[in-house]
């Protein structure tokens, strides 16, 4: 090698310098191409919660749907960047082979400027999660974003067996000491419909108890404020008030 050869860098070492800046100034355009076209208030939330999420509007709330890996990441940016310092409500319903849908609602209480939601505006944030072999699931507890969470996610663990780790007082809240089974699942069954057959039958045939409803005995009782048959029978006027 000669004392002269430094001075210039081989034509392949151009190339491969070049060769990622064109790779990233692609990938900034391939970028900014999947990045979706939003009204100003979805792209917002949109900027916020990350590109994992999915953000619609429906009945003129906001919905974002993130993966449960990100479920407390994205509460944490709906109160951080978009300003949504009050949890209002988090519940959760049994859809069966999709897992269990988890949801809450959280509302900015002030006005947080522009990019940002406004003075009672909020988000319904949601999650998917998928259910074990005994249909229970589990979730990151969002009480160290949310401390209302707390009570909320006990319902939901007593309702529908959802475990929210990190959540060290998940007790009985609503249901009485002793009771089995979560009645908020789909598979949950009644059971005062085990112990008692329905009692109300409209048509003959529909119950077991339609001969105790058919005796003379027992009269049909109609809602307030509703006329029976009488109605449709002609005028009778009272003896002495003919006219």
């Amino acid at each position: 090698m000669t004392a002269d050869s430094p001075a210039g860098p081989p034509e392949h070492d151009d190339a491969q310098h070049e060769g990622p800046q064109d790779g990233a100034q692609q990938g900034a355009q391939d970028g900014a191409a999947a990045e979706p076209t939003l009204p100003p208030a979805l792209a917002a939330v949109w900027t916020a919660l990350g590109p994992q999420v999915e953000v619609v509007e429906q009945y003129e709330r906001i919905l974002a749907t993130v993966p449960p890996a990100r479920w407390v990441e994205a509460l944490t940016a709906a109160r951080d960047d978009l300003g949504a310092d009050f949890l209002d409500w988090l519940t959760a319903v049994d859809e069966l082979e999709e897992g269990y849908l988890v949801a809450a609602f959280v509302v900015a209480t002030a006005d947080r400027g522009p990019g940002r939601l406004g003075r009672a505006q909020g988000v319904i944030l949601r999650t998917r999660v998928a259910k074990d072999a005994a249909q229970r699931a589990t979730l990151a507890s969002a009480v160290g974003v949310y401390r209302g969470a707390a009570w909320h996610e006990r319902e939901a663990f007593e309702m529908f067996g959802i475990e929210f780790t990190g959540h060290e007082g998940l007790r009985p809240l609503l249901l009485p000491d002793g009771f089995e089974g979560h009645p908020l699942r789909k598979d949950f069954v009644l059971a005062s419909r085990v112990a008692k057959a329905w009692p109300g039958a409209k048509e003959p045939g529909e119950s077991d108890h339609h001969a105790a409803s058919a005796s003379p005995g027992r009269r049909r009782m109609l809602p307030p404020g509703v006329p029976g048959e009488e109605w449709l029978k002609p005028h009778q006027p009272a003896p002495g008030d003919e006219r």
